[in-house]
C-alpha cells in the first residue's frame, strides 16, 4: 500500500509515519489489511532522520500548491492521502491570503488531483474543533456533538469548514473515499512553538519542564478540549480503517475530547515537576488569543467516535507523564 502524508515531516505527521511503520499493515476502509510498501512525506522541510533512514519512506519536499500544480502529488498508486498541512489559526488571522492558499487552495487541488487518479484513493481529512465557536448572536449549546450546526469565528475555521464540504462532496461523487476528522487541540506537542492560538497549551508545559519561562495568555477558569498526540494518531488511524457503512455519513466525525481548564494543567505541572515548574509560568493576558480559544467548544460529546472504538485520554496528567516519558532529553527539571 503507498500512502501519503502531506505536512508529513511535522510532530503529527511523523508521529503518524512511525505508527504505521511500526504496525506495517493497514486494513484500509475496511478491506483485509495490506502491507505498508511506501509512505511518502510531503513538506517544507526534511524528515527526522529516523524516518530519512527507513527504507520505505519517500520524501518529497516544497510548497504543496506547486508539488500538486506540477504533478508530483500524489503519485499513481496511492492508496490512501492523510492530508495534514494546513497554516494555523493565529497565521491564517494574520495573514488571510496565506489562509486561503495553505487551507483552501491546496485542499481543493489534491482532491482535484486524487480525483484525476482515477481509482477512488481514500482521503483523511484533518479538520478541527475550531470548526465551531461562540458568539452573541448564535451561542454554542453547552455540550457540541456530532450533529452541532459548525459556527466558525475566525479564517481558520471557516476554512478547516470549507475542507470539509469539499471532502463531502468528493466522496458523494465517487472520487475519493472521504474521511472528515475534527481534531482536538493536541497538548502536549513537543518541539518549538507554531503560529496557532493554542499553540500556548503546549508551551505552558513544555517551556517550563525545559527550565524556561512560558507565557499563558488566558484567564485560569479556561475550560479547553484537548487530546494527546498518541490518542490524535488513533482518531486518524481509525478513519482510515473504517468501511464505509461503519463510517456512516459523510459528515466529519469529532474525536474524543479531554475536557479540562488551564488551571488544572498548571496543577498537573506542578504536580509532575513541583513548584519550580509553575513558578516559570507568566500570566499575562492576550485579547487576540483569548478570544479566538474561548470561543471553542469545551466539552465534546463523540457519540461516532466512541462507536468506533476511540475514547478520550483518561486524565492530563497521565498525558504530561506521556510526554516526559517521551521526551526525555527535552526535561531540565527533577520529575516527581
Amino acid at each position: 500500500m503507498n500512502i501519503l502524508i502531506t505536512g508529513g515531516c511535522g510532530f503529527l505527521g511523523a508521529r503518524l509515519a512511525r505508527t504505521l511503520l511500526a504496525q506495517d499493515t493497514l486494513a484500509l476502509c475496511g478491506a483485509p489489511a495490506q502491507p505498508v510498501a511506501r509512505i511518502t512525506l510531503a513538506d517544507r522541510v526534511p524528515p527526522p532522520d529516523d524516518l530519512a533512514a527507513d527504507p520505505r519512506i519517500a520524501f518529497v519536499e516544497g510548497d504543496l500548491n506547486a508539488l500538486i500544480g506540477s504533478g508530483q502529488l500524489p503519485a499513481a498508486g496511492t492508496a490512501l492521502v492523510f492530508h495534514l498541512a494546513a497554516a494555523v489559526s493565529g497565521e491564517c488571522e494574520a495573514d488571510f491570503d496565506l489562509g486561503l492558499r495553505s487551507n483552501f487552495d491546496a485542499t481543493r487541488a489534491l482532491l482535484q488531483a486524487c480525483r484525476a487518479l482515477g481509482t477512488r484513493p481514500a482521503f483523511v481529512f484533518s479538520s478541527s474543533v475550531a470548526v465551531f465557536g461562540d458568539s452573541p448572536e448564535q451561542p454554542l449549546p453547552p455540550v457540541i456533538d456530532d450533529r452541532t450546526l459548525p459556527t466558525p469565528q475566525n479564517s481558520y475555521g471557516i476554512q478547516k469548514f470549507i475542507g470539509e464540504q469539499l471532502v463531502a462532496d468528493f466522496t458523494r461523487k465517487g472520487f475519493v473515499q472521504g474521511r472528515n476528522v475534527r481534531l482536538m487541540t493536541v497538548s502536549v506537542r513537543p518541539g518549538r512553538p507554531n503560529g496557532a492560538a493554542s499553540s500556548f497549551l503546549s508551551g505552558m508545559l513544555r517551556e517550563p519542564l525545559a527550565g524556561v519561562r512560558a507565557t499563558v495568555p488566558v484567564p485560569p477558569e479556561t475550560a479547553v478540549a484537548l487530546s494527546s498526540p498518541a490518542n490524535t494518531v488513533r482518531g486518524l488511524l481509525r478513519a482510515a480503517e473504517a468501511g464505509d457503512a461503519e463510517w456512516g455519513a459523510r459528515t466529519a466525525v469529532n474525536l474524543p475530547a479531554l475536557s479540562t481548564t488551564v488551571r488544572e494543567m498548571a496543577a498537573a505541572l506542578e504536580r509532575v515537576a513541583g513548584p519550580a515548574a509553575t513558578a516559570l509560568l507568566d500570566w499575562q493576558p492576550d485579547p487576540a488569543v483569548a478570544k479566538i480559544v474561548t470561543s471553542w467548544p469545551s466539552r465534546v460529546e463523540t457519540a461516532r467516535a466512541q462507536a468506533l472504538g476511540l475514547r478520550a485520554d483518561s486524565g492530563f496528567e497521565a498525558v504530561l507523564r506521556d510526554y516526559v516519558r517521551e521526551n526525555p532529553g527535552a526535561v531540565k527539571l527533577e520529575v516527581r
